[in-house]
């Protein structure tokens, strides 16, 4: 473990533990943009963007050189070069087990956390704080992560292996060093438009969301048709949208909605064996491993979002 005697030291969960229920419809003093491009993001991702008093060479940009160019992402597609931009998305993430598990798979791509309770996203960004910390301290000798590796064989035998970064390294370097990952308080199901631009992200994620069992709350349920409306609008065409949840009725309810929307076809599972973030999903964060514990189900479905038929016919 990580010197216990000096700098920051991982939180614990016992002194963050909130109810999970808020009612998401209350008016609530949240700080949110006018448009997402007056959203400044150099205080959740300091080492790629500046403010205004620091140098330009502060800031680390995602692609190189001073002329725009292009450059393979992580993920495996080029795009030209621009100022970092959040790509990923985890609606709801909770105490953040799968932004610290993505963070080393795509250490170039932005990712941030969103989360309406306010103690899970301080225990988050101190989380994310204590990992940055650590990963900084180590030298260039310290000893290196096989990040693919071992989600490999977690992916083979989810029982028999160690979880994927249950609590994040913090004596082995991982590439990224966790700079790539931030958390936030928002209520995404007001101002999700506020911070991200039409088709800027490439991942969202749904996982484990309150299933809101009675009737009369499935208006507050994050899966709608308004509300897939938003992630159509935020998503990029061929970018991927990931629910899971442990409640039969709630994921008879996600596909139902999602196999409606026009903007949405559903990712075959042999496909999806091939997603790196898949194992993720299922596994890294804590309800995941709470179900996991209990030999509870789990219902995985992704969907691609589609180039707008009426874009196809111009």
């Amino acid at each position: 473990m990580a010197d216990s005697t000096a700098g920051p030291k991982l939180p614990q969960k016992r002194y963050f533990r909130q109810r999970a229920h808020v009612n998401i419809f209350n008016d609530m003093p949240l700080e949110y943009p006018v448009r997402p491009s007056e959203q400044d993001w150099s205080d959740h991702f300091p080492a790629y963007f500046r403010t205004q008093q620091q140098p330009a060479s502060a800031a680390r940009p995602l692609s190189p050189g001073a002329e725009p160019q292009a450059k393979r992402g992580p993920a495996g597609s080029a795009h030209t070069a621009q100022p970092a931009r959040v790509e990923f998305a985890d609606i709801g993430c909770g105490y953040g087990g799968l932004l610290v598990a993505l963070a080393p798979l795509y250490p170039s791509t932005l990712m941030v956390g969103m989360e309406i309770r306010t103690k899970l996203v301080d225990y988050l960004q101190r989380r994310i704080h204590a990992l940055r910390t650590f990963q900084h301290a180590l030298g260039p000798a310290a000893e290196r992560v096989d990040v693919r590796s071992k989600l490999r064989a977690e992916f083979a035998a989810p029982d028999s292996t160690e979880g994927l970064h249950d609590n994040g390294e913090t004596e082995r370097l991982v590439p990224g060093h966790y700079d790539n990952i931030a958390a936030m308080r928002i209520n995404c199901q007001k101002y999700l438009p506020n911070f991200f631009e039409k088709a800027q992200l490439t991942k969202l994620f749904i996982l484990f969301a309150d299933p809101h069992f009675k009737r009369r709350k499935h208006k507050a349920r994050i899966v709608s048709a308004t509300m897939l409306a938003e992630y159509a609008y935020v998503l990029r065409p061929g970018g991927v949208l990931y629910t899971i949840t442990d409640v039969k009725d709630l994921a008879d309810w996600n596909t139902k909605h999602l196999d409606a929307f026009p903007l949405f076809e559903r990712i075959p599972d042999d496909e999806l064996e091939n997603d790196p973030a898949v194992p993720c999903v299922i596994n890294s964060t804590e309800e995941g491993k709470k179900v996991a514990r209990n030999n509870g189900s789990k219902y995985l479905a992704c969907y691609r979002r589609i180039e707008d038929p009426a874009n196809l016919n111009k």
